[in-house]
């Protein structure tokens, strides 16, 4: 049976989207549905869809960066308000693409497509071209003001630790470690909350529970299976690279 992921930042149009699917394509299993490209990402490894359908434009981590950590993995088909990067993306490897508000047709048209090429991987071409996108669609976007200060507890007061100073942050069921140059301390804020208001730019998450500061890497050396992992200048601590992160140090 295919399967098939859904992301999309509004639930409306995610359900439309299933609903239809279920009409054209019943075979089709939609096995997870995100509401952001981070949340994307950590589902696609979690279920491994065939299929991933992604809104180009969500919070955090947009659907042209979802499609780079899925890299080859499955089929891609953006949705979009904005045609532009879509029809690029599609003219260089990209299975499909689907404008908002999309009519039956249209998505019928693309699941003929989906079902033609359900065993082909995606060009090699494309990767290059979701680099280039994601940086163009990041220079359109407004300025964000990004975070700057980490409040933790530190014994019995409260530590305001510059985000500059922080070496990496890992997530456990509860907590997220702060390691900064003072020291380690513990807060309530998960991973996905901080890589959504950490500055991307420098600020990296590497692993569903690890965020690195790219300014302290000091190489990061490849293992098996499409993994890899962080040494940090001046620390013992090796950090692990999922796959759907090793993208971020391709040029590395």
């Amino acid at each position: 049976m295919t399967t098939a992921l859904i992301a999309d930042d509004e639930p409306l149009l995610r359900e439309r989207l299933a609903h239809h699917l279920a009409l054209l394509w019943p075979e089709l299993r939609i096995v997870a549905q995100a509401r952001n490209g981070r949340e994307a990402v950590e589902l696609f490894d979690e279920h491994a869809p065939d299929i991933a359908f992604l809104d180009v434009h969500m919070p955090g981590l947009n659907g042209i960066e979802a499609a780079r950590a899925i890299d080859r993995r499955a089929q891609v088909v953006f949705v979009t308000a904005y045609e532009q990067y879509a029809v690029q993306a599609f003219e260089h490897g990209a299975l499909d693409y689907l404008v908002k508000p999309f009519d039956e047709a249209r998505l019928a048209d693309t699941v003929q497509r989906l079902k033609n090429r359900a065993a082909a991987p995606a060009a090699d071409a494309l990767t290059p071209v979701l680099d280039r996108l994601a940086q163009e669609l990041r220079s359109r976007m407004p300025a964000r003001s990004f975070l700057q200060w980490i409040k933790a507890s530190v014994g019995n007061s409260v530590r305001l630790i510059p985000v500059e100073q922080v070496a990496y942050l890992r997530s456990d069921e509860k907590y997220t470690l702060v390691a900064w140059d003072g020291g380690e301390a513990l807060i309530r804020k998960t991973i996905r909350e901080l890589a959504d208001e950490l500055d991307p730019d420098r600020f990296v998450q590497v692993h569903r529970s690890v965020i690195v500061n790219l300014t302290q890497v000091a190489q990061v050396i490849r293992g098996l299976n499409e993994t890899a992992d962080v040494h940090l200048r001046g620390r013992s601590e090796v950090l692990p690279v999922s796959r759907s992160y090793l993208h971020l140090f391709r040029q590395m």
